[in-house]
């Protein structure tokens, strides 16, 4: 049978998630190399999803592969401290201002959930801010008012899920990023009930405006609100310190994943130590006792090819070769609609970029909202269907060390051809 018949077979929509493609368009992939991948059938893609942003080094980097192949032959998981797990923390100590401790997790969602665990048990506090749009992983509070359609006056949530419980719609206050204003105001009528703000710094591709960030951390000190920061994107991505060395702002929490891996499953929970010191087993029957356990968080193969892509990204003129590479995408873009009479918003910082089709400047959900999602979901189509990988959701485009300038020019020549034809 056709792998892509097989694919829709066994798989809800033909895919692993997210990836809504036709089936006329639909693959499967073979391997992938540097900024490249290859399906089954020998087409070649310019990759600009790279695992959803994981491989930051590019795909089957050398140096991930030799400490992987080091380190298999050893044993791949202990549910245990080992020497990697332990170098992999005190890399992450060095490199993250808030990173007092450490508890490894699997993915970048289980990180986001564990945070907020944390947040309510050292409170005694359950309400949760979430900022509408917002992505903080699969679970309850992550799909929150993610990609809501009804636009519900704040702070109501919509879930974006079915299968979500009434109750944790009480407790998730949605407000609206970029809005100071608006957010202060809602942290004030539930004052004394929220544990926690949770939040992208660079939400999607949206960067915070003058003073926002600095303005949420004052609000949330002032109030004994804990701030967690969901660096599960922005992390060793916009800077080696992640978003809190970038913009200058420290949150209590923060959750990192994606390209701490280089493409190996991980999650981390950094913070302070008085908060994550809860997940200690000699407090087991405390009241705030938070409980924490992973089967493969911090395992020796991931924690090996997390301290090889940290090496990598340690290497003099790293950060200044993605921030250059997103920036020249970035204008790019913005070159081709205009010269293309186009009207459209190029968002993103560092290596991140986006697209969307609107005359009005995008500063949070619902200005994105108005967008023309109908003509980016097809040219996303085209792109895809002339060479470029990316989730045709059209959400971000990421970069790698791997992409060179010719593959941007490459995806900018492609685009200008795909708006033509639309």
């Amino acid at each position: 049978m056709n792998p892509v018949d097989l694919s829709f077979r066994f798989f809800p929509g033909g895919s692993l998630g997210e990836f809504n493609l036709t089936r006329e368009l639909s693959t499967v992939l073979s391997h992938g190399k540097g900024s490249k991948v290859y399906d089954v059938f020998g087409k070649e893609f310019i990759d600009f999803s790279i695992s959803w942003g994981s491989v930051i080094l590019g795909h089957a980097h050398p140096a991930i592969i030799k400490a992987v192949k080091k380190q298999i032959g050893k044993g791949s998981s202990f549910s245990y401290i080992t020497e990697q797990a332990l170098g992999l923390a005190e890399e992450l100590n060095r490199a993250i201002p808030c990173a007092e401790k450490i508890r490894f997790a699997a993915s970048g969602t289980e990180a986001t959930f564990y945070a907020i665990r944390f947040a309510r048990a050292f409170t005694g506090k359950t309400k949760v801010v979430k900022f509408e749009g917002a992505y903080h992983g699969a679970h309850d509070i992550g799909v929150m008012s993610l990609f809501p359609q009804s636009l519900l006056p704040f702070p109501q949530p919509e879930p974006t899920s079915a299968g979500i419980s009434k109750q944790i719609e009480k407790e998730v206050i949605i407000a609206p990023y970029n809005d100071l204003g608006t957010t202060q105001e809602l942290m004030e009528k539930n004052e004394g009930e929220i544990a926690c703000v949770i939040m992208e710094p660079l939400q999607r591709c949206t960067p915070p405006v003058r003073g926002f960030l600095e303005g949420i951390r004052k609000i949330t000190q002032e109030k004994g609100i804990l701030l967690i920061f969901d660096e599960v994107v922005t992390g060793f991505r916009l800077a080696y310190g992640g978003a809190q060395e970038y913009y200058g702002v420290v949150p209590d929490l923060a959750a990192f994943g994606k390209a701490l891996g280089g493409g190996h499953p991980i999650g981390a929970i950094c913070g302070r130590a008085d908060i994550l010191d809860l997940c200690a087993e000699s407090n087991l029957g405390g009241e705030a006792y938070v409980w924490f356990a992973s089967t493969l968080a911090g395992n020796p193969v991931s924690a090996a090819a997390s301290l090889a892509t940290l090496k990598e990204l340690r290497k003099p003129g790293t950060y200044e070769r993605l921030h250059d590479l997103g920036r020249k995408l970035r204008e790019g873009f913005q070159i081709l609609l205009r010269e293309l009479e186009i009207p459209g918003q190029v968002l993103g910082d560092g290596p991140l970029c986006q697209v969307l089709f609107t005359e009005r400047p995008v500063i949070d959900y619902r200005t994105a909202f108005l967008a023309d999602r109908q003509k980016a979901r097809k040219f996303a189509l085209r792109l895809f269907e002339k060479g470029i990988f990316l989730n045709p959701m059209g959400t971000k485009l990421y970069l790698s060390l791997a992409h060179t300038d010719e593959d941007i020019q490459k995806l900018i020549d492609i685009s200008r051809k795909a708006l033509e034809e639309m």
